[in-house]
């Protein structure tokens, strides 16, 4: 699937923070290390795509690490997946008490948290778990360690929307490309559409228009996060499918039309290419692409070959894609 799925990344996009709930999850330096190898074993020579390394944030993991690999250069960031909250998380988080001494060296090592915002207590709905995470969560971790830098991925509500934009400068949240695009009512538009499931799940369409207002408001405090998660056919076209859409291919030109449709084209490069650099304090890639109004190749749809396994599908919404990346 590596091999199958990070040319395609690398293709269009200079780097990206690389997830760690692997099987079996990122958990040490170690584990970092030879996992960026085999990022860098499965590209082609001539790119200069870059992988921010993350670790996996258990009950065990030792806070030494985190001052080790800041320290090296090694580690962008920690990712915070409360456990059982979305695909590969059952070695996430249970008691936040018990991280608190890995929050400490994050904080004093200036090591970004990134967070899946959902909690994950049955009793509460599924479309209600983001909020609640906000409530329960974040909000407390946020007041015992008031200089950790927190970024909450994927946001999907109006609530998550507002709370960062009236947080301070410690908080952010990325957007990705589908929760731009889909609402829930299209999981269900002429019957269940398993390649539009993902983690958090889409919302109510009110959460889909403040999430467009967000990322194009031009507030640095939201950023492109694409979440691309490739699963293989036979994995999401099942009895129990799982969460995540690959949109690696499509994403920049998605986010281009939603920018394009909202009359805020001179905001996308801030959106996708400057705001994140500047939370993470990197510096603002030196090559550039270029997009025009115009459909794509229908190529780029295409199912990814992932060898005797199977294929990947590509995220593709309903709407026609009118805009595309091209060379020259």
């Amino acid at each position: 699937m590596l091999k199958a799925v990070a040319p395609v990344s690398a293709a269009l996009f200079g780097r990206a923070i690389v997830m760690p709930n692997l099987v079996p999850p990122v958990r040490t330096l170690e584990d970092l290390r030879a996992y960026r190898s085999r990022i860098a074993a499965a590209l082609p020579d001539e790119t200069g795509f870059r992988p921010l390394m993350t670790l996996y944030l258990t009950e065990t993991s030792d806070p030494a690490a985190i001052t080790e690999g800041a320290a090296s250069g090694d580690l962008a960031a920690v990712k915070l997946y409360p456990a059982g909250a979305t695909t590969n998380s059952d070695a996430g988080v249970k008691d936040f008490s018990r991280v608190h001494g890995v929050l400490e060296a994050m904080q004093t090592a200036g090591v970004p948290l990134l967070v899946h915002g959902e909690v994950t207590d049955p009793e509460v709905d599924i479309f209600d778990r983001e909020a609640v995470f906000i409530e329960r969560v974040l909000s407390p971790l946020r007041k015992d360690f008031p200089g950790l830098r927190i970024v909450m991925e994927h946001i999907t509500t109006e609530e998550g929307a507002s709370y960062v934009g009236e947080a301070d400068d410690t908080l952010a949240a990325t957007i990705t490309p589908q929760h731009l695009i889909i609402n829930r009512t299209d999981l269900f538009k002429g019957g269940i559409r398993p390649h539009f499931y993902c983690l958090p799940i889409a919302k109510r369409e009110n959460h889909r228009q403040a999430l467009r207002k967000a990322a194009t408001s031009g507030s640095a405090k939201f950023f492109l996060g694409t979440d691309s998660a490739p699963h293989l056919v036979s994995m999401k076209e099942c009895a129990c499918g799982c969460a995540g859409i690959f949109n690696a291919p499509v994403a920049v030109p998605y986010v281009a039309q939603v920018f394009d449709e909202e009359g805020a084209l001179d905001r996308l490069e801030a959106f996708t290419s400057l705001n994140g650099p500047a939370f993470y304090g990197l510096p603002v890639n030196e090559d550039k692409i270029r997009l025009r109004r115009a459909a794509p190749d229908p190529a780029i749809f295409r199912n990814v070959d992932a060898g005797a396994d199977g294929s990947v599908v590509v995220f593709r919404a309903d709407r026609p894609l009118q805009w595309s990346v091209f060379a020259g």
